[in-house]
């Protein structure tokens, strides 16, 4: 035996007492109260002298006592637990939390479920693994839900309360966070063309989402509106590789646009370089915006303009609209009619998206003496 073993088979009891969490017993034992005070005291129920509930918490948290979440499951029905994940594209790998959007939200999400007592679980859309059966949740948060998601469909079905970060479509959801889409493309074209753009293209995605499709309608209403043939190359956004090809066959079009608007987050370093390879000088011959919430565009050459969602906002709403339909304390309706919000949208306006004025030489005033 060696002299390390010997020394952990020679431990006191208490010794090794000190290592386990404290329990519920410790605490009623340091407290001098009984197992239900302490609960109470903890909890915020019964009537207790605030001395007592002051004396029980100042025990508990001396004593680094931490409630089971078995003994919370049992006693409220809730594992303190809500899910995050982004089902957009279906059966396709996506690693949502590396683009700009989705990382600020699923990071305000989380700030905001720990506020409220819950920890929040991301999860992958689909998996070779039953992830999803293995976690315990109070209900989930859906970002970007497609048409008619069967993702959203199961959970309704188990009961789960499913709050989504996009307009749900045809989903059955307890309530929805979104921006106005339709508004913010139109602004941002109207901006262009103020600009001096005359032909507008547009890079969006192939998927059903609500952000992608409102985006994409309005940009081929506002074409419609100013007669303007639509200019536009759609490709698959979770993969940034065709982001770059979709930007370059844009810019390759012998009608090529003027001026263009990107839809996703990678889309300004795509056009940016596609530009460059073209000869094409940003903002003289080609006008560029992307929709990206990344610090990156304010140091490009030339800094890009960028349409920010306000993912934070979105996040910390999206969460306590679940919790609140979680415990009950919410006004979310859920199925036909669930509770919508809307929050404003801001355009960051850069070099990227104005033209200079052309240059005026002017002569300095002529002496009337010289006349």
């Amino acid at each position: 035996m060696t002299a390390a073993a010997a020394n952990q088979s020679g431990r006191r009891p208490t010794q090794a007492r000190r290592m386990e969490r404290a329990g519920i017993r410790d605490v009623a034992a340091a407290a001098g109260v009984s197992i239900t005070t302490v609960s109470d005291a903890l909890n915020g129920k019964g009537r207790l002298p605030d001395e007592t509930r002051s004396k029980v918490r100042e025990v508990a948290e001396r004593l680094g006592y931490r409630p089971s979440a078995a003994a919370r499951t049992l006693r409220t029905g809730r594992s303190g637990l809500i899910g995050l994940t982004v089902t957009t594209y279906g059966q396709e790998p996506f690693t949502f939390t590396e683009f700009a959007y989705f990382a600020e939200m699923a990071r305000a999400a989380t700030s905001a479920a720990l506020t409220r007592g819950y920890a929040l679980v991301v999860l992958p859309a689909t998996s070779r693994h039953d992830v999803w059966g293995n976690v315990a949740l109070d209900g989930t948060v859906v970002i970007d839900p497609s048409d008619h998601d069967p993702m959203v469909a199961e959970l309704y079905r188990q009961g789960l309360p499913v709050v989504s970060d996009g307009k749900p479509g045809n989903c059955p959801v307890t309530a929805w966070v979104d921006n106005d889409h339709a508004a913010a493309v139109m602004g941002i074209l109207d901006h262009l063309a103020e600009a001096g753009a005359r032909r507008i293209g547009l890079l969006t995605g192939t998927s059903t989402d609500t952000y992608t499709r409102l985006s994409t309608e309005a940009y081929l209403g506002w074409c419609h509106r100013v007669g303007q043939e639509p200019l536009y190359e759609a490709y698959p956004a979770h993969d940034p590789c065709a982001g770059a090809v979709a930007a370059d066959r844009l810019l390759a079009r012998p009608d090529r646009p003027d001026a263009v608007y990107g839809l996703f987050d990678p889309n300004g370093t795509d056009l940016l370089a596609a530009a460059r390879r073209y000869g094409l000088r940003v903002p003289e011959e080609l006008l560029l915006v992307c929709c990206s919430e990344s610090d990156v565009y304010s140091t490009t050459e030339p800094p890009i303009t960028t349409l920010s969602l306000k993912p934070q906002r979105i996040g910390t709403t999206v969460v306590n609209l679940l919790i609140d339909a979680i415990e009950g304390t919410g006004t979310a309706v859920g199925g036909d009619h669930p509770t919508g919000q809307l929050m404003p949208t801001e355009l960051i306006v850069r070099r990227s998206s104005q033209r200079r004025p052309p240059r005026t030489t002017v002569s300095p005033p002529r002496d009337p003496g010289e006349d």
